[in-house]
């Protein structure tokens, strides 16, 4: 199968350590995916939301590491563990 790749906008929400991560969505396009996560990062009790790709192939499992598209409010520095 050829690579694909997935757009996502991942809020973060506060939590009893700070901020954790919430429940991602996948985006059609990276334009839809900063557009959800400014919209995810204004609802009340979010911290904050990245957008990030992926690439890779489904098949195998192999993905590539996150790419951060944008981000909005509090999110954390460290975002390698996408």
């Amino acid at each position: 199968m050829a690579e694909v790749t997935y757009y996502v906008a991942l809020p973060f929400v506060f939590s009893d350590d700070g901020v954790a991560a919430g429940e991602a969505t996948e985006c059609f396009s990276a334009n839809a995916a900063v557009m959800r996560a400014e919209a995810l990062s204004r609802k009340p009790g979010h911290a904050g939301a990245v957008a990030f790709s992926r690439s890779g192939d489904p098949a195998t499992g192999d993905f590539g590491d996150a790419k951060l598209i944008r981000k909005f409010g509090d999110v954390p520095d460290d975002l390698s563990t996408l």
